[in-house]
């Protein structure tokens, strides 16, 4: 398969919180079927798990999506993020059809997290799929998503390789020098501070560009390269 052109390429962050909080905010329906996916884990509790639930689509939502892309000399990069999940989701698959629709999407993990997770989030917010994600019944070389991780295995399926330590390794500029991923509901839900969150997510994405461009030997984008659009 012919190596996808930088140009042809959206890169891609999300960011996501529980529905609720906290464990005991839970209504009774979900509390039982969350106390019911961890009921055979005898080393912490399911209100300990609690801590977990952003990174369940059953249990979580999208908060932030960020997209970067190339234009020319400069990277761009766009937002969408809000309280209301379905405005944000719809407004995303608006721009994917308008835009991007021939683009590949790239992210970190986002075989296993970011793409799977916002095709079920969008169905359950009545959201049908754009053809970008409508990856269903697909064979995988049908699917032309990159994912700088699954590149990283080499066929390895044994370790998680986090962005921060790739970023180290590569020597690119950390994205995590203000908040990560696990605080980022306590910034939602506390500090109520969503432009914090999508700082923190576009930083991810312009870390996701500049890891596959040295994955391919290729000279990584500067920061005055790049441009945000809102």
């Amino acid at each position: 398969m012919p190596q996808t052109e930088i140009n042809n390429i959206l890169f891609l962050d999300i960011e996501t919180v529980p529905l609720v909080y906290d464990y005991k905010q839970l209504n009774e329906p979900f509390k039982k079927l969350w106390d019911l996916k961890w009921q055979y884990n005898k080393e912490i509790t399911a209100e300990q798990q609690y801590a977990k639930a952003g990174i369940y689509a059953e249990f979580a939502k999208v908060v932030c999506i960020c997209v970067g892309y190339f234009n020319g000399k400069e990277f761009r990069i766009k937002s969408f993020y809000g309280e209301d999940e379905k405005i944000l989701l719809e407004d995303f698959k608006l721009t994917l059809e308008r835009h991007f629709s021939n683009y590949a999407l790239c992210a970190h993990n986002g075989k296993e997290f970011d793409f799977p997770f916002m095709c079920r989030r969008m169905l359950v917010n009545g959201i049908s799929l754009p053809d970008i994600l409508q990856i269903q019944g697909k064979k995988p070389w049908e699917i032309t998503h990159l994912d700088t991780m699954e590149l990283w295995k080499f066929g390895d399926y044994k370790s998680y390789t986090s962005l921060q330590l790739l970023a180290a390794i590569f020597n690119i500029p950390t994205p995590k020098d203000d908040i990560d991923g696990s605080q980022v509901a306590k910034v939602y839900y506390e500090e109520k501070n969503l432009e914090r969150i999508k700082t923190y997510c576009a930083k991810d994405v312009v870390t996701v560009a500049r890891l596959l461009q040295k994955m391919r030997g290729e000279q990584a984008l500067r920061d005055e390269q790049v441009v945000l659009t809102n």
